[in-house]
């Protein structure tokens, strides 16, 4: 995958690819980047910011530099590339939509500042906003490269070991069960004995429960409306664990259906 990013900061993109599984990924050339700085399309005493028309606070990255920046990227891609414009009014990055973004062969980054960008580049050149979440930060690059990694992370190769990337966090809708390393017992606690016994059976169901548990109380949002009856009893089981009572569990899993 190349990806190109539409930056007035370049070196926050290139410290990026400078480390861990990004860098490995790169020196591979499984994945390659790009950076294009709109500023060295402005003119004379041009600036790229200004004052939005109809008043209002902060101000915005005018739309000429930043088509001929696009326009740019695209002659280091293609005219197919697909356009991201990292925005708190696109619609929100999941896992699933990481997971179709990695089909793509390439992609551009639109980082903008200040209040934002000009709604003509939006409406125009702008295939797709992507926003990381429900609150505000300064510019886009950030947005940009988490949007980057969490593609890239679904691209054969970048991981070590594929199967991180099926027992992580939303790969099946679910948070991902606790984990522990050495030694056993500490003053923090010890590790639980089932992931001590060596049975690999009793594991996994382990750490189904506490996949489904975890979510269920931290995540409704994306909890499954229907389970199957072992994920159901596994539910079930996890709550009584926690010291639910029969009653308050019956409760709390009454909009629950059994498949």
């Amino acid at each position: 995958m190349k990806a190109v990013f539409v930056t007035i900061f370049p070196e926050l993109i290139e410290s990026f690819f400078s480390v861990g599984v990004i860098n490995r990924a790169l020196d591979e050339s499984i994945i390659n980047f790009e950076v294009v700085n709109p500023i060295k399309f402005l003119k004379n005493n041009e600036r790229l910011d200004d004052a939005p028309y109809g008043g209002g606070p902060g101000m915005l990255f005018r739309s000429e530099p930043l088509e001929e920046a696009i326009n740019e990227s695209k002659k280091l891609t293609s005219s197919n590339a697909k356009v991201i414009n990292l925005s708190p009014q696109g619609k929100k990055l999941t896992q699933e939509k990481a997971k179709k973004l990695a089909l793509d062969k390439e992609l551009i980054f639109v980082c903008g500042r200040y209040e934002g960008i000009d709604q003509r580049i939006i409406d125009s050149k702008i295939d797709e906003e992507i926003s990381i979440g429900d609150y505000v930060v300064t510019g886009g690059e950030l947005p940009a490269l988490i949007v980057f990694e969490s593609i890239v992370r679904n691209i054969e190769g970048v991981l070590g070991d594929i199967n991180s990337l099926e027992e992580e966090s939303f790969s099946h809708q679910l948070i991902e069960y606790p984990q522990y390393t050495r030694p056993e017992k500490n003053n923090l606690g010890n590790v639980p004995e089932v992931l001590l016994s060596g049975d690999h059976k009793k594991i996994k169901t382990w750490r189904k429960k506490q996949s489904l548990g975890k979510t269920f109380l931290l995540r409704k949002d994306i909890f499954p409306k229907e389970l199957s009856s072992d994920d159901f009893k596994l539910l079930k089981e996890f709550l009584s664990d926690l010291g639910y009572e029969s009653d308050r569990i019956a409760d709390l899993l009454k909009n629950i259906n059994k498949k």
